[in-house]
Parts: structure tokens; C-alpha cells; sequence
């Protein structure tokens, strides 16, 4: 794999334990995607969501991130409510849904059992996020979903995590002026015990939107 290469192939061979799952899935399922996910959306977006690994019968089964599962009912409509996407989310790859200035990745592309990737398979994955980041020359924010997905963007921008903790909608000015907002993840799981409400991860994607916007304005002014 050389430093260029953004995404996984469909038989990648990185991560015995998710390939040998994979493999069962397209004996049980051949209708579905079954195969590293990729990652929707431009790599002249300026804002990046990055996730933990595709769910078994969301993403795994449609070949898009967070589309079919609980998670995209609340992140994709919440993107097009500040401009980040056009159309309306139907939970389909076929359902007309456009990203625009965002993109939405994974930090693993497999789907893991249980949803639990092994720290060893999010290091193997890690290269594709670090040269997904790296490709994209207008990146000016991060959103983070859940303390994995801010864990291993700190770690695929080579950050020590304990110089920026977690917590739902913390803000972080990172060294390479990248701006990374946190969020609980936007599961069921979150959403149905209260720990995350559809106002709170509103009140996240809006401040990393506001925030982006104001050092690209500060910048144009200074330019100009």
C-alpha cells in the first residue's frame, strides 16, 4: 500500500478476522455490498466526518457510509440542515443524496463482528484515513463522531490524544490549523438512552460550521 492510496480494495487481506467476516457475510447475504466501504462524498469538501466502522446491515449492506442504519436518520438530515448536502436521505445509495463541501469516511472500512474493531485492524486501516486527509486540499474541519473517531483522527494527524480529551461538542485548534469538533456518536444506542439528543448533535455540526466559516472569512479578509 503506498501513501496515495485512500481506500481498500474489495478483497483487501490487512485484517484476517474482518476478511474471513466479510467472506460469511457474502455466503449469507451475496445481494449485499460486503467489501471495504468508501468513503461518500468530494475530496474538495472542506469539512470531514469521521466515524468508526460500517454496521452490518447499514453501510456493509449498501455500500455507502451510515446509509440504512439508524445513524445516517440523524447525521444526513442534520448536514443538509446547514448546507452540507442537497436532496432528501431515503437510506439508499440510489436515493439522489448529495454531500456538498463534506465528506463522510470511517476509520475502518470493514465491517467488524459485534461493531468492534481490534486496535490492530484500526492501525492497519489507519493509512487510508491518514492519505484520505492528505488529499484533500480544502479540509478546514473535523467532525468527530464518537471518542473512536476522535481517537483515531488524532492518531492518523500523529496528535497525542491526551492533549485534546474528548467531550461532546469540544472544539480543538489543531497544529495544522484543521479545526476538530466532537460529537457523541449519533447511534440508536445514544439517541434512545438520551446521552445524545437531536438538538445536541445540531448544536456540534453547527458549531464546527460556524467556526470553519469564521477562520476561512478572517483569512479571506486578511488576503484581501
Amino acid at each position: 500500500m503506498t501513501s496515495n492510496v485512500i481506500a481498500p480494495g474489495r478483497d483487501c487481506p490487512l485484517c484476517p478476522r474482518l476478511s474471513a467476516f466479510l467472506a460469511d457475510s457474502r455466503t449469507a447475504h451475496p445481494d449485499w455490498h460486503n467489501a471495504p466501504v468508501p468513503s461518500f462524498g468530494d475530496l474538495s469538501a472542506r469539512i470531514l466526518v469521521v466515524g468508526l466502522a460500517p454496521g452490518l446491515r447499514g453501510a456493509n449492506r449498501t455500500g455507502r457510509p451510515f446509509t440504512g442504519d439508524y445513524a445516517g436518520d440523524l447525521l444526513y438530515p442534520t448536514l443538509a440542515a446547514f448546507g452540507l448536502a442537497r436532496g432528501t436521505y431515503a437510506a439508499r445509495v440510489d436515493d439522489g443524496f448529495v454531500l456538498t463541501g463534506c465528506r463522510v469516511t470511517n476509520a475502518a472500512r470493514c465491517v467488524p463482528p459485534a461493531n468492534k474493531p481490534l486496535p490492530a485492524e484500526l492501525a492497519a486501516c489507519r493509512p487510508f484515513l491518514v492519505a484520505e486527509i492528505a488529499a484533500m486540499p480544502a479540509l478546514a474541519g473535523v467532525l468527530a463522531l464518537g471518542r473512536h473517531g476522535h481517537d483515531q483522527t488524532l492518531s492518523a494527524l500523529g496528535l497525542r490524544r491526551a492533549a485534546y480529551p474528548f467531550a461532546h461538542g469540544a472544539l480543538h485548534s489543531l497544529p495544522n490549523g484543521l479545526i476538530l469538533v466532537d460529537s457523541y456518536h449519533c447511534s440508536r444506542y445514544n439517541t434512545n438512552t438520551g446521552r445524545l439528543t437531536p438538538e445536541m448533535f445540531r448544536d456540534a455540526v453547527g458549531r464546527l460550521v460556524a467556526t470553519v466559516d469564521s477562520v476561512q472569512d478572517r483569512e479571506i479578509s486578511r488576503q484581501g
